[in-house]
């Protein structure tokens, strides 16, 4: 039993089958958190790469094949890890065909998320065909860095039109009050915004969509959280010069909306 694995299409990848995605492959990925050898929102996930792939590649690998590739990867793993599953198409990078996908999966140590509350630096910034999970992402990086050497803990994204959108890793809620307040975007949906939305919704929680303004929270936002696949909510007390109210009920609801997801195994 090891911490950390690469598999190839469910078996050990080579050093040479890995550098087709260093030096260039078009690839795209999902993470998630595997506990008791159980995954929370796999079929999200599964959704989520077969939607990239026919995106970027005009093809899919089955989902039948990305369970079966899962079951290998956490045989030898420990119960609890963090996981990634990229899908790249080996080839040419600067031809128009592609070949067919191959998945790769990476097993390590369960990750734990950052504590908060945060302080997001709101920068003006659009993602690149949003809908998917790219490899790389160069920006995302740069506006960390950028974000944390004024201050910040990281960064949320304004698009052209002055819309909070979502975080560099991380989707953005927010509380009104009454209900959860989902911003109205260009955005990646993540597979925890998923899953927290059907659970709320089971929960009988209201929740609504909606244009979110940078500058404009202080008259109605009673909380803001950022979520991933690491955490269903870390508190967020400011975004760019506008302070928010602590919301402890508000992160304990999206907790407890995550938690009433019922994992499964692949």
């Amino acid at each position: 039993m090891t911490t950390h694995v690469v598999h190839r299409n469910g078996r050990d990848a080579t050093a040479g089958e890995l550098a087709a995605v260093a030096f260039g492959s078009p690839s795209h990925f999902t993470a998630m958190q595997v506990r008791g050898g159980l995954i929370r929102g796999l079929d999200l996930h599964l959704a989520r790469l077969r939607n990239a792939s026919r995106e970027l590649f005009g093809k899919a690998t089955p989902d039948d094949e990305i369970r079966a590739h899962l079951r290998a990867a956490l045989a030898v793993s420990p119960a609890d890890v963090s996981l990634r599953v990229l899908v790249h198409a080996p080839g040419d990078p600067f031809a128009a065909g592609a070949g067919e996908p191959e998945v790769l999966i990476r097993t390590a140590s369960a990750g734990l998320p950052p504590s908060g509350p945060l302080a997001l630096a709101a920068v003006v910034h659009e993602r690149f065909q949003p809908a998917v999970k790219h490899v790389g992402e160069p920006a995302k990086r740069f506006f960390l860095r950028q974000a944390v050497a004024e201050g910040f803990d990281d960064a949320a994204f304004v698009d052209r039109e002055g819309r909070l959108s979502e975080g560099t890793v991380w989707n953005l809620a927010f509380w009104d009050g009454t209900a959860v307040v989902w911003p109205v975007a260009e955005v990646l949906d993540g597979v925890m915004q998923g899953i927290v939305k059907r659970q709320l919704g089971k929960l009988g929680v209201p929740q609504r969509d909606a244009e979110v303004r940078a500058g404009g929270l202080a008259g109605w936002a009673r909380g803001a959280v950022v979520l991933n696949s690491r955490a269903p909510a870390v508190a967020v007390h400011r975004i760019g010069g506008e302070v928010l109210p602590e919301a402890p009920d508000f992160v304990a609801l999206l907790h407890r909306a995550h938690e009433a997801e019922p994992p499964v195994a692949p």
